[in-house]
């Protein structure tokens, strides 16, 4: 059968798409994910000798901080009050791994939505607001397209930069977990906005990948207190920056937000 003009056209322009995607074969010994990145080697090499530079927190000194950690939140009346706080907790390892000042938050302290990040890197370091570097710019533009400007809180799991930007560790986080938690006590948002992994693990207290938990709406509850809110965990913007085909999930997220944000008046 003779192909119609119309269906030679749809070929050459599949054809042309998986050109540009970087494929130059139909078949192959294994798969190859064409779309993935690998980072620079000089990045690899940072990432390989920082991976281990984890300070230990266990036993007696990790209770005592986050007793520390405690104290220190309920006494913060505002979120100022609270940045304060966190400046002055002596207890999170990462002050002491490099890290030049504390980072805690910016937005609206009367926000609606409430978003929480993994951790600052090198620029938030220099500066002491979180998501100021490429990412944050990126995360602004898409908010300012999602009609969210001026409507978040931004903040972290973790408030001090961890060593070559790794990811921040469980048990960094739970240290930190008691500011985070306070932050969403004293704002009390309509909704909140998980980016990347890390933050999403350590919110919902889950193991479940990113990608599979993406875009779903979960309640988070605080254990004490009456204050819950919608939560939606999405891909982190630094992830984007690498992976640009991934922004219209992380997207459709954000028209979802601000949807539920109207719909809640």
């Amino acid at each position: 059968m003779n192909a119609q003009p119309h269906e030679i056209a749809a070929i050459e322009s599949l054809l042309a798409f998986w050109r540009d995607a970087g494929v130059d074969a139909c078949y192959g010994e294994a798969p190859v994910d064409h779309t993935h990145l690998a980072p620079p080697p000089a990045l690899k090499a940072v990432q390989k000798a920082t991976a281990s530079v984890v300070a230990p927190l266990a036993g007696p000194g990790a209770a005592d901080a986050i007793a520390q950690a405690r104290h220190l939140a309920a006494g913060a009346a505002t979120l100022q009050d609270l940045a304060a706080a966190v400046a002055a907790f002596e207890g999170c390892p990462l002050r002491a791994m490099g890290a030049t000042q504390s980072v805690f938050g910016r937005g609206d302290p009367n926000a609606p939505v409430l978003i929480i990040g993994e951790g600052p890197g090198a620029e938030e370091d220099r500066m002491g607001q979180p998501f100021v570097g490429k990412a944050g710019k990126l995360l602004d533009r898409m908010l300012a397209a999602a009609g969210l400007t001026g409507k978040v809180f931004i903040t972290n799991t973790v408030f001090w930069r961890p060593p070559g930007n790794r990811t921040p560790t469980p048990q960094e986080q739970a240290v930190c977990a008691p500011f985070v938690e306070r932050a969403f006590a004293l704002l009390q948002p309509k909704a909140v906005l998980l980016l990347g992994a890390a933050s999403a693990k350590s919110v919902l207290q889950t193991d479940e990948g990113i990608m599979k938990i993406r875009g779903q709406w979960r309640e988070w509850r605080l254990n004490e207190g009456a204050v819950s809110a919608p939560v939606v965990p999405t891909l982190h913007p630094a992830f984007l920056l690498r992976q640009p085909q991934a922004k219209r999930l992380v997207w459709g997220d954000l028209l979802a937000l601000s949807a539920r944000l109207d719909g809640a008046g």
